[in-house]
This record gives C-alpha cells, structure tokens and sequence, in this order.
C-alpha cells in the first residue's frame, strides 16, 4: 500500500491523504478542511478507481471563481504520485 500526503493550494481544503494498491487502485481518499460532505462524497466514489480514471475525470475543474478544486487538487496529487514513481 503506498500512502501520499498532499498539501492542497487555492482551495478550502488544506491536505489530501490517499492510500493507493499495488495494484494501482485508490483505496481511500481523506480531505482536511473544506466541504466535509461534499469531500467524504468524492472519497466514496473514487474508491477502488485507477489512480489514471480518477485523475482524468477530475483535472480542471473549477471551483467558482478559482482556477483549481478540492477535486482538481486530488487529480493533481495523483499526477505527482504517478511522476514520482518514473
């Protein structure tokens, strides 16, 4: 199991625990700070994804006037976990 710690910019939230299989699934997904249900809901439904399925649906999206998302920011976690591992 590998386990990232992310520190979040531009959005409510301030840091994103991930654990990811061997096997390149998402495990479970914590958020500290912003909208709990909202992120509790995210967590739940990317829970046993491909780390590459999640990171695709969620990169770019916005969250009103700001140019990043507590989802955003989980894709972006995923994108530095992949290139740590090259």
């Amino acid at each position: 199991m590998n386990h990232i710690t992310f520190q979040t910019s531009g959005t409510c939230s301030r840091q994103i625990d991930i654990d990811i299989d061997e096997e390149g699934r998402i495990q479970d997904v914590s958020f500290i700070g912003g909208c709990n249900g909202n992120l509790q809901g995210i967590g739940q439904l990317v829970r046993g994804m491909k780390v590459e399925d999640v990171k695709s649906k969620l990169e770019g999206i916005r969250c009103g006037y700001k140019n990043t998302s507590c989802p955003d920011q989980l894709a972006r976690a995923l994108k530095q976990y992949e290139d740590d591992r090259k």
